[in-house]
């Protein structure tokens, strides 16, 4: 074990060195400005903690640009029922560091979805997890009310980005940067495997991929409310 973990501690070592040696310098006074001027992030992007996703790569963001926070599944707990965390990073992105945007990015083949659909007692030895996608009860629901008893994978993936947009509305500093007129938000759903993403238009009622847009000559409308 300890061999095993030597070799992964190596392999991170290795990619710091390489960032060192092939990345920082052609970046170099792009990463100076950012260590001497206070981030200004446009956007929260709030996402799930799936290592296979990549927000910055995904979005061709540089240092400064998005404020990311993660967990299991892209959740955020409605406003006073888990006050923690995800609570303190939207707090302070929108109160302090005044984002213009808020994006829910969900994304495909999420092991927490697939857990939300789980037989009774399958979370039964990980009390944490089972505790936290409770947060996701509602999309849940919503989804067998669109597919019946048994929904899929794809439609309670989308129906709890929706239903975490629901719970960030809660949230007072959300709710009065909306009135405000200072902040929108969007849902997302990130497709690993192409390489593609699809945004919650509000007006069509339904998940819409930027590749569609940009073929129309449109951008992906999210809902602004």
């Amino acid at each position: 074990m300890a061999e095993h973990q030597d070799r992964t501690l190596q392999r991170l070592t290795e990619g710091i060195l390489r960032f060192q040696q092939d990345v920082y310098p052609a970046r170099q006074d792009e990463y100076a400005y950012a260590a001497q001027n206070p981030q200004k992030p446009h956007t929260l992007l709030i996402t799930c903690s799936d290592s296979r996703i990549d927000p910055e790569a995904l979005t061709q963001s540089g240092p400064g640009q998005i404020f990311v926070t993660r967990n299991i599944g892209n959740m955020v707990p409605p406003y006073g029922e888990m006050l923690g965390g995800v609570s303190a990073v939207v707090e302070y992105a929108v109160d302090a560091l005044g984002v213009q945007h808020a994006v829910i990015c969900g994304h495909t083949d999420c092991g927490a979805m697939k857990g939300l659909l789980a037989e009774p007692g399958k979370l039964d030895s990980m009390p944490a997890v089972k505790s936290w996608l409770r947060n996701a009860d509602g999309a849940k629901r919503e989804a067998m009310a669109v597919d019946g008893d048994e929904p899929s994978l794809k439609t309670v993936t989308e129906q709890n980005v929706l239903t975490q947009m629901q719970h960030l509305r809660s949230h007072p500093s959300v709710a009065g940067a909306i009135a405000r007129g200072t902040l929108t938000i969007s849902g997302w759903v990130y497709d690993i495997e192409h390489g593609d993403v699809r945004i919650y238009n509000e007006a069509e009622d339904r998940f819409r991929s930027v590749r569609e847009g940009a073929a129309a000559g449109q951008h992906a409308v999210g809902a602004a409310a």
